[in-house]
């Protein structure tokens, strides 16, 4: 666990998903997730392993971001989500919720993820190369 005058970092087991679904939204990434569906963003909460949280450090624990992932904590870790509500955007969260995940997963535990559009030039700032030879199938909804 880390903290900073103004804001906590901390792995928590779970999550409230009207929290996440707050933060997606101000994020920008709920754009591209269910947020109209709280059954499936609590079954996303559910299926992972890994919840880290910036919170703002003050009687309200308001959240200000959220690292969620899914990893074998030995050998390679998806980042999910690297949610920033906008309000909390410029001021490190992100940068340190990215720190905290590699901080908790080790140094033998590879970070992968798919970004947006807008946010690449984030995590190439942040040390982490683009890879050439990954594949998905896209989800159908």
């Amino acid at each position: 666990m880390t903290a900073s005058p103004r804001v906590l970092y901390t792995r928590e087991t779970s999550l409230d998903v009207a929290e996440f679904k707050q933060v997606l939204i101000e994020s920008g990434l709920g754009a591209s997730r269910p947020v109209s569906d709280d059954k499936r963003l609590s079954d996303m909460i559910n299926g992972s392993n890994l919840i880290l949280t910036a919170r703002l450090n003050q009687p309200s624990r308001r959240l200000l971001g959220v690292a969620r992932g899914i990893t074998d904590f030995v050998w390679c870790c998806y980042l999910s989500e690297l949610a920033v509500s906008a309000s909390a955007q410029g001021l490190g969260v992100g940068r340190a919720l990215l720190k905290e995940v590699k901080q908790q997963l080790g140094p033998s535990v590879s970070l992968i993820l798919a970004s947006v559009p807008q946010a690449t030039g984030f995590y190439e700032r942040n040390g982490m190369e683009r890879i050439s030879d990954a594949f998905w199938f896209r989800r159908k909804h």
